[in-house]
């Protein structure tokens, strides 16, 4: 069989670029061992940036947001002995440092990975998604213009697949990375743990309504209780070494410090703790993204809304190239750009860890803490030849995104617009394919923005703020850095390409040379 896009792995970098591509348009195979989503609730919550990504999908951020039934409200994040601990190290609460909602249209969901894999899931398969589960990648060869996979199916049934690219998308452990020979630096595996769900009562001990996150750290006992999280049932993660304790109950009772609990054991799993950076993202038609990208401990949540991003910005880049709008070599802009997000992400979590360990099991090595970490959740920034950078650029990967001016290579600002009375954000004209957005006096931009639309083939939607777009608040001039007469192209990832301070003498000629340039269809 041939398709456009091979996708191995159904986690959420998988299933996010499954469901991404497919809204395109761009058909899409997805082959996954397991014989479903996960039953486990793995990670938890997913970030504003990744819900801005996801949310262009009609229905998807509505249905996403409406598995929020039975999780509880805001999250406590704490380090203590026990749950029956009478003074736990509280390092984050949501009802002393709500989320500033004014910097996003879109709002981060406090949900389970395994209800999320559902949503994505079903909306990949209704957009037309080939989903094929129980069903094992078993290898590939490329070529100049393509790939051939083999796939097994439970039942011993072999299938060739011709792809014109493959996203490995198929965990840590990524039998693909493995077999196209890319190394890896990191701290490789940390710890093993093993996460039991279960029924108790522990409704005189934590707030059920409330997403409570407690590290553990007693003689006996190392690792993290999770509750509130709307899956029916308490989670408790015990670190191990060796083969994992059988004696499941034992361990509940330890980690809530009640010896006579009851308990009732629903299911059981294991997983692996790990800092493991893939050296590249890329291997001629291959690209990793997910785990298989960047492993990072758990601590910090933001391991699966990376994976989320990964799998969002393969499928803009991969639905440019393969309907011609890009050239080949635009895909090497995914590599550069996502590669040291991803490694600053990872090593922002590894601090994490080593700060709430045990001090027994903490080491040295260890990177230091971000100073600002709400910075890598909307203020990181792209550095590649899709962005045109302006004198003076300094390749920071951070800025404030609580004070927006609209550098080439950062998050475009959220900002109210209304739009032929109904207000709407910036980040509602993000998604389906390039933004042209001009000043007021800025006619010539958008004129030249037609124009090249149709010249190039390419989708760009051109728009003036002042035209049918209002600024009531008058602050797009400010947070976007340009004056009455200039422009800001914005890509379909909602990140800023490139910008004109002020008129152009040939805006059409200006702006054909750009999109030549970041499309790579030009040198």
């Amino acid at each position: 069989m041939r398709v456009p896009v091979l996708i191995v792995g159904a986690g959420y970098a998988g299933l996010s670029a499954a469901t991404m591509l497919a809204w395109r348009g761009i058909p899409v195979l997805l082959v996954e061992r397991h014989a479903g989503t996960s039953v486990q609730p793995k990670a938890f919550g997913v970030n504003t940036r990744a819900m801005e990504l996801l949310r262009p999908v009609p229905g998807l951020e509505e249905e996403l947001a409406g598995i929020r039934q039975g999780v509880g409200d805001g999250i406590r994040i704490a380090v203590a002995s026990s749950l029956t601990d009478p003074e736990p190290n509280v390092l984050f609460d949501t009802s002393a440092s709500p989320f500033p909602t004014h910097l996003s249209p879109a709002a981060d969901l406090g949900v389970p990975q395994a209800e999320v894999e559902r949503v994505l899931r079903a909306k990949a398969e209704e957009l037309g998604a080939d989903l094929r589960f129980s069903t094992e990648f078993v290898s590939l060869e490329q070529d100049d213009d393509g790939v051939t996979a083999l796939i097994r199916a439970e039942d011993g049934t072999e299938t060739t697949v011709r792809a014109e690219y493959v996203i490995a998308a198929d965990g840590y452990r990524s039998p693909l990375r493995e077999q196209l020979g890319i190394p890896t630096s990191g701290k490789g595996v940390l710890n093993h743990l093993q996460s039991i769900m279960f029924d108790a009562d522990l409704s005189t001990l934590v707030n059920e309504d409330e997403v409570t996150l407690w590290y553990l750290q007693n003689p006996e006992l190392t690792g993290v209780f999770v509750i509130g999280t709307g899956v029916g049932a308490h989670v408790l993660g015990v670190s191990y070494e060796g083969e994992p304790d059988p004696d499941h109950e034992k361990l509940v009772r330890l980690g809530v410090g009640v010896p006579d609990l009851d308990v009732t054991v629903l299911d059981t799993a294991t997983f692996t703790t790990a800092h493991i950076l893939a050296d590249r993202y890329r291997e001629g038609r291959v690209f990793l993204a997910g785990d298989a990208a960047h492993t990072m401990p758990p601590t910090g949540g933001q391991g699966g809304s990376t994976a989320l991003q990964d799998g969002c910005d393969l499928a803009w880049r991969l639905w440019l190239v393969i309907t011609g709008q890009a050239g080949p070599g635009f895909l090497d802009s995914y590599d550069a750009e996502r590669r040291p997000i991803g490694e600053l992400t990872a090593d922002a979590q590894l601090a994490n860890l080593g700060f709430r360990l045990p001090p027994a099991q903490r080491v040295d090595d260890y990177p230091e803490p971000l100073d600002d970490p709400f910075g890598a959740l909307l203020g990181y920034r792209y550095h590649s030849f899709a962005i045109l950078p302006e004198f003076g650029e300094d390749g920071s990967l951070l800025e404030d995104p609580r004070t927006p001016h609209g550098r080439p290579g950062g998050r475009a600002a959220h900002v109210v617009l209304d739009w032929d009375g109904r207000p709407i954000s910036t980040h509602d004209l993000f998604g389906s394919g390039f933004v042209l957005l001009a000043g007021p006096y800025g006619e010539a931009w958008v004129e030249a923005g037609r124009a090249v639309r149709d010249q190039l083939n390419v989708r760009l939607a051109p728009h003036r703020i002042g035209g049918e777009l209002l600024d009531e608040e008058g602050v797009w001039l400010e947070r976007y850095g340009v004056t009455k007469s200039g422009a800001v192209l914005i890509r379909p990832d909602g990140f800023i390409a490139w910008r004109s301070m002020s008129a152009d003498l040939d805006p059409a000629a200006t702006l054909e040379r750009v999109l030549l340039r970041i499309l790579a269809r030009t040198a």
